[in-house]
């Protein structure tokens, strides 16, 4: 099941105080950049992010999901109401997560 654009613009509002969050669209559902840097993605209607330490200090009973069949497990967000906790969550998180890719 892909993610709905609903869902997609609902998470986008609930990160708008958080300057620098940008997505792509990718086979149905949608990957999630914080200043460049990939957090996680909308999988299946579930906002779904990267396991980094802070993430899990953050989210200690959060459930570990896996966004698509074969891929590296992820943390569940189940507390998207709150937008000053997601914006606490994203920033610790930035400096832990890897540095995009250099493109050919």
């Amino acid at each position: 099941m892909a993610s709905s654009k609903e869902y997609l613009d609902y998470i986008l509002e609930q990160l708008s105080d958080i300057e620098g969050i940008t997505h792509r669209a990718m086979m149905g559902e949608y990957i999630l950049y914080y200043r460049g840097k990939v957090i996680g993605g909308i999988y299946d209607n579930r906002f779904l992010v990267k396991p980094v330490k802070s993430a899990k200090e953050k989210m200690p009973e959060a459930d570990f999901e896996l966004p698509y069949e074969g891929a590296k497990e992820m943390l569940l967000v189940d507390n998207i109401e709150n937008r000053e906790f997601l914006k606490e969550l994203i920033e610790a998180m930035y400096e832990e997560l890897p540095k995009p890719k250099k493109r050919r």
